[in-house]
């Protein structure tokens, strides 16, 4: 639905009513589209945000793969009397 910004100012609690129900509403200016009505999302609670962190690291984690240590990472180009080999 688009209305135009002067007509909207009448009827703002019922374009914000209809768009909190999901309906799309454009307020337009000029007849160009310059803004859009959205519902806001509902913040998670805290026990969801935990369940989420938890299921991010634990990927994280199973991506780790094991090899060398950073320290010892470039070992490789060096021979035995620790000049480049």
């Amino acid at each position: 639905m688009q209305v135009s910004v002067s007509d909207a100012k009448g009827q703002l609690t019922e374009l914000v009513r209809r768009a909190e129900a999901g309906e799309e509403i454009v307020l337009t200016r000029h007849g160009h589209a310059a803004v859009r009505l959205v519902p806001v999302r509902a913040m998670q609670d805290r026990q969801s945000r935990r369940a989420l962190l938890d299921a991010v690291r634990a990927s994280a984690a199973a991506k780790v793969t094991a090899g060398p240590s950073a320290s010892r990472s470039q070992d490789f180009l060096y021979g035995r009397d620790g000049l480049p080999g």
